[in-house]
C-alpha cells in the first residue's frame, strides 16, 4: 500500500506544482533544517504567501504532502482516498490562496533520496545547513553522505536558481564548485557574505528573577547591518537558521532590516533547544527531536555556558545517536569526554549506547557518582523528576527512536500543553 500511495503521490505533486508554479525553497543538510526552514518561513510571510510543513515531511510521502496542504492519513485508507481526492481538487479547480512559495526540507536515509524529491519539486533556492556524521547507516561512510547532500545544489537547473552555503562548513563549501546557480554564503568567517558578528548569549538562570533568556546576533550584509533580537532563543544553531533565512530574504528583495524585523516573530521549533518551564522551579532544554554527534556537542555546550544561581545543577540527560553506523562507539566515547571537559554536575544516560558515554565520561575524570544510566526513557521519567531541584538547568537529547520526550513531559511545569510543546505527539507516535 505504501508504495501505491508514493507513486500515487509523486504524479500528484508533480502535476499540482506545474499547475500553479509557486517558487521553491529547498533545503537540506545533517542538521538544522527545520530551525532553517522556520526562520525563512517567518522571513518570507511578511511579504509572501508561504507554506511551510509544520511536522517533519522531508521524505517521499511527507514532502509531497506539504505540497498538497495536508496532513498524513497514517494507516487508513478512507483518509488516504480523501487526502488524494483533495489533491485532484486543487488540479481540476483553481485555489486562488494557494501559496506562492513552498520551502520544502529535503532529507536523505540513502541515496537518491534527494534526487527523487527534486524530480518532484526542484528547487529556486537550495539551502544547504550542514554536513556531519547523521544516518549514516543509509550511506556507509561520510562520503557517500556528502555526495547525497551535495545533490541539491549539483541539480539545480540554471543561473537562474540561488544556492545559500553555510560558509563555516568545510564539507558544504567543497562542493560550491558543482553548482551552476548563483551562491550567496552565510556564517561568521571573513568571507561570508551574510555575516554573523557579534552574537551575544544571556544565558542564564535564576527561578527568582523574571529577565527574558535569549540572544542578540549582528547580520552584515554588503555594507548594510542589523541587530537580530531572538528572546527566549538560546544556541547557535538558531544564529545559523536565521543568517540563512536572512540570506533568502534578500534573494527575494527583502532589506536587512526589513529581515531583522521579521525575524523578532522567530520561534523555536518544538524539540530543537526549545526552552519551557520545568517543574520545582527548574529549566528545561528540550532538544529532544532528534540527536547526532554535532548537534549534540552543541546542545552541552549551550547547557554549560548557563549561569546558575548557588546550589544549582546542570544536569544532561542524554539518549543514545542511532544510525550512525561506524561511527556509533567512536561518537558516543567522544561525548563522555566532552562532558567530563565542560563542568556539567549531572549526567542521566538512556539506552545502550548511552552507557559508553556514561563510561568514557567517568573514565576522563566525570564523578562516577553523580552518573545514572537507563535502558529506556520510561525508565529514567522518575529518577529525573526526584533528581531536580530549583534552579536546575537540564538538557534533554536523544534520537529520534530514544523518545526522550517522555522525560519532558514528566518534568514539564505544563504537561497539559504538551501536545503544542513537544514533538511527536500525534496518534500515529502514540
Amino acid at each position: 500500500m505504501k508504495t501505491i500511495i508514493q507513486r500515487l503521490l509523486f504524479s500528484l505533486s508533480r502535476a499540482i506544482l506545474r499547475k500553479y508554479k509557486p517558487d521553491i525553497v529547498g533545503i537540506t543538510g545533517s542538521v538544522g533544517k527545520t530551525i532553517a526552514k522556520e526562520a525563512i518561513a517567518t522571513v518570507l510571510k511578511t511579504n509572501y504567501l508561504v507554506r511551510a510543513a509544520s511536522r517533519n515531511y522531508n521524505n517521499e510521502i511527507g514532502l509531497p504532502l506539504v505540497i498538497l496542504g495536508s496532513s498524513t492519513a497514517g494507516r487508513s485508507v478512507s483518509k488516504w482516498i480523501s487526502l488524494l481526492w483533495k489533491g485532484l481538487g486543487l488540479l481540476f479547480h483553481y485555489a486562488k490562496n494557494y501559496p506562492w512559495i513552498l520551502i520544502l526540507e529535503m532529507g536523505a536515509d540513502k541515496p537518491g533520496d534527494i534526487a527523487y524529491l527534486m524530480d518532484i519539486a526542484m528547487p529556486k533556492v537550495a539551502v544547504m545547513t550542514t554536513i556531519a556524521p547523521a544516518h549514516l547507516e543509509g550511506f556507509g561512510t561520510l562520503e557517500k553522505l556528502i555526495k547525497e547532500k551535495g545533490t541539491l545544489i549539483k541539480k539545480l537547473s540554471n543561473s537562474q536558481s540561488w544556492a545559500i552555503l553555510n560558509a563555516d562548513d568545510e564539507k558544504v563549501m567543497a562542493l560550491e564548485p558543482t553548482t551552476k546557480a548563483r551562491v550567496m554564503t552565510f556564517g561568521s568567517s571573513a568571507n561570508a557574505d551574510m555575516k554573523i558578528e557579534h552574537v551575544h548569549q544571556h544565558n542564564s538562570f535564576d527561578p527568582d528573577d523574571k529577565q527574558l533568556i535569549g540572544m542578540v546576533a549582528k547580520l552584515s550584509y554588503k555594507g548594510q547591518d542589523a541587530d537580530v533580537d531572538l528572546p527566549n532563543i538560546i544556541g547557535m544553531q538558531h544564529v545559523y537558521g536565521i543568517a540563512a533565512a536572512a540570506c533568502v530574504g534578500v534573494v527575494y528583495d527583502m532589506s536587512l532590516s526589513e529581515i531583522a524585523s521579521s525575524l523578532r516573530g522567530y520561534q523555536s521549533p518544538p524539540g530543537r533547544m526549545n526552552v519551557l518551564s520545568g517543574i520545582k522551579h527548574t529549566l528545561l532544554i528540550d532538544d529532544t527531536y532528534n540527536s547526532s554527534p554535532l548537534a549534540l556537542r552543541a546542545a552541552l555546550e549551550t547547557l554549560a555556558g548557563f549561569q546558575v544561581v548557588q546550589g544549582a545543577r546542570k544536569i544532561a540527560v542524554l539518549g543514545d545517536m542511532l544510525e550512525l553506523g561506524s561511527f556509533t562507539e567512536s561518537s558516543h566515547k567522544e561525548i563522555g569526554e566532552l562532558i567530563a571537559s565542560l563542568g556539567i554536575d549531572k549526567l542521566v544516560t538512556v539506552g545502550s549506547f548511552g552507557r559508553i558515554i556514561a563510561d568514557s565520561a567517568t573514565q576522563a575524570g566525570f564523578d562516577k557518582s553523580s552518573v545514572l544510566c537507563f535502558d529506556t526513557s520510561v525508565d529514567a521519567r522518575k529518577t529525573v523528576q526526584n533528581l531536580m531541584k530549583k534552579g536546575d538547568v537540564v538538557l534533554v537529547k536523544g534520537s529520534q527512536g530514544m523518545r526522550m520526550e517522555y522525560v519532558v513531559k514528566e518534568v514539564m511545569a505544563e504537561p497539559e500543553k504538551a501536545s503544542e510543546l513537544l514533538v511527536r505527539q500525534t496518534s500515529e507516535w502514540a
